[in-house]
């Protein structure tokens, strides 16, 4: 029975949700399960592993891979994938991975599918739905003739059920000589948000040009305190220079998939369509009903966004505090 290894990712010391989706997803196939986890939190978030389903790690706690190197990480991923002798290989669809994983492919000559919506092994296939086109229609690819099968998962997919603690994995640690790097990185300045990453975020509040300018775009976050929403914006919004990109949600940002998206003063342009598509209720504020967004939206608002964002401030604070 062939195994199913899961490169698993580890942020503010917790295992990230979307490896524990794929751990949790790669438990039901009835087959052996791989974690690969890499850095110094992988070796605290080891029980976390099994937890979730694996019953393999592979793991270095080594400081050497706190900071992603394409170079350094393609060449100790492909070797570990090989001694491993897993055939389907799972990672979350995140920056890493997409940086990571296609050269990781071209190493070992592995087919490679990324930005999966849904995924089912069957006969030791993969199979992996994917959108196109900025998500105007969908592909069913397949593996053929290939030895390893790479499958990178969009976050926020698949279910994610209550961890047990009871289970136990055997662990290994890696063992390594760090290679002669041709690049080397000196410094990764992050910054200094609590909140969820865009990608992880179960419920996201994102802005447009609608909120005129950089101060009113504030007017967001007490609702994303209230609910423990992460902020994003649109392109506009991040090329005027009133949040980072690293805020930015669509085609030339990042693609999320939360069961709630709250979209205030965006039209709704195809480009910001396509990276929010995959949230489970959108609900759209826009004082324009014609807007392109409210096509999309499971719930729309028609109305001035800065009467409104107030109000459902408030309206959540009584909710949720009963």
């Amino acid at each position: 029975m062939s195994k199913i290894l899961v490169f698993a990712e580890f942020q503010n010391n917790k295992l990230k949700r979307s490896s524990q989706e794929l751990l949790q997803f790669a438990a039901k196939q009835g087959s052996p399960v791989v974690a690969l986890a890499l850095g110094s939190q992988s070796a605290a978030g080891k029980d976390s592993l099994a937890h979730n389903g694996a019953q393999e790690i592979i793991f270095s706690g080594s400081t050497d891979f706190d900071q992603y190197n394409p170079e350094f990480f393609s060449s100790i991923v492909s070797e570990q994938i090989e001694k491993s002798e897993a055939t389907i290989i799972l990672a979350s669809a995140s920056s890493l991975a997409k940086d990571l994983f296609p050269r990781v492919a071209a190493k070992i000559t592995a087919g490679i599918v990324s930005d999966g919506t849904e995924l089912t092994i069957s006969g030791g296939i993969a199979q992996v739905k994917k959108p196109l086109y900025s998500g105007k229609c969908f592909a069913q690819a397949q593996f053929e003739n290939c030895k390893y099968q790479i499958v990178l998962m969009r976050a926020n997919q698949m279910i994610v059920g209550p961890a047990d603690t009871s289970k136990t994995a055997t662990a290994t640690e890696i063992t390594f000589t760090k290679p002669s790097l041709k690049t080397l990185i000196k410094q990764i300045v992050k910054g200094t948000s609590e909140k969820l990453d865009l990608t992880e975020a179960n419920i996201i509040i994102s802005g447009g040009r609608g909120l005129k300018d950089a101060e009113q775009f504030k007017l967001i976050q007490p609702l994303a305190d209230v609910l423990g929403a992460t902020v994003g914006a649109t392109r506009a919004v991040v090329d005027a220079g009133w949040v980072p990109h690293s805020m930015q949600v669509g085609q030339t940002g990042k693609t999320v998939a939360p069961t709630l998206y709250i979209a205030v003063g965006i039209s709704g342009a195809i480009q910001h369509i396509a990276g929010m598509s995959g949230a489970k209720v959108i609900v759209a504020i826009n004082s324009d009903a014609n807007a392109p967004i409210f096509q999309k939206a499971t719930y729309g608002i028609v109305g001035d966004a800065f009467e409104i964002l107030p109000l459902l401030t408030e309206e959540f604070k009584k909710v949720l505090q009963h």
